[in-house]
Order: C-alpha cells, then structure tokens, then sequence
C-alpha cells in the first residue's frame, strides 16, 4: 500500500522534482506525431526553464559540462509540444516536433537508439552473453559534413 506521501506526490499540482545529486534529472525525448523514442539526456533546472521559455529542447551535457539545444549545430532542433513528468517526478519527457532533416542523433539517424540487444546463444565465444545488432535505421545525414571530424 502506497504511503500518505507518496500518494500525494503521485496525484500533487505542485512541482517536486527528485534531481540527483548532480542536480540533474532524465529527459526522455519523444517524437509526438509517431512516438517513436528519440533519445535520452539530462536536464537541469536551468535546462528546464529555457526549454519551457524558448519552445525548444535543452539539456545539459554531462561530459562537456555545458548547456546544449540539440540541434543548434546540425539544425535538428526538437521543437516542443508538450512537457510531461513522470509520477514520482524523477524523470521528464518532451514530445517534440522534429525541424530539419529529422535525425535526433549525433551519428545521423532519426533516433539515438539504433541498435538491439539479445542473448548470445554461442557459448563457444569468450564475448559477452549479451549482443547487439543493428536495426534497419540508417543514417539521414553524414556526421563529418556536419560536426567536422
């Protein structure tokens, strides 16, 4: 049985958001007219803030410790449609309209998850149990042209 607490969060108006340590919370990114899943970053509550003032998807780079609209450098930017949080606000989704050549990617596909992973039923292999695959998402633009080498 769910606690006092935490039913009010699940049904609450106010925002609550759970940040990690870092001050950073998952964004799941959405594309709203097919629901394909697009990607997954980070956002902080700056990040938040500007994609709700601007329309427009930012996160925050965790590697390059920056502030990022995707697509500033490609065009693809993610055009906001609607802002969703999870029930114990931990996780944000954004369903997005897709500009330019519609690739969420850094590597030129529509979507950052491209690969599948299954069981290696190939025992006689010192690999890992678990590989990946390919699905048929190719690439909609050349990285190179775009970020250079």
């Amino acid at each position: 049985m769910a606690s006092e607490t935490t039913q009010h969060l699940d049904e609450t108006l106010d925002f609550l958001p759970k940040f990690d340590d870092d001050g950073l919370i998952p964004a799941i990114v959405i594309e709203a007219s097919s629901g394909t899943l697009l990607m997954q970053a980070f956002v902080n509550l700056d990040a938040l803030k500007t994609t709700l003032k601007t329309g427009y998807a930012n996160f925050w780079s965790r590697s390059r410790q920056a502030y990022w609209q995707k697509g500033e450098t490609s065009g693809n930017r993610l055009k906001i449609v609607d802002v969703l949080i999870d029930c114990d606000q931990d996780s944000i989704c954004f369903m997005v309209e897709m500009e330019g050549v519609k690739a969420a990617c850094h590597t030129g596909r529509q979507s950052c998850f491209y690969r599948k992973l299954s069981l290696n039923d190939d025992q006689s292999t010192q690999s890992s149990e678990i590989s990946l695959s390919f699905n048929d998402m190719k690439p909609l633009f050349n990285p190179r042209d775009v970020y250079g080498s």
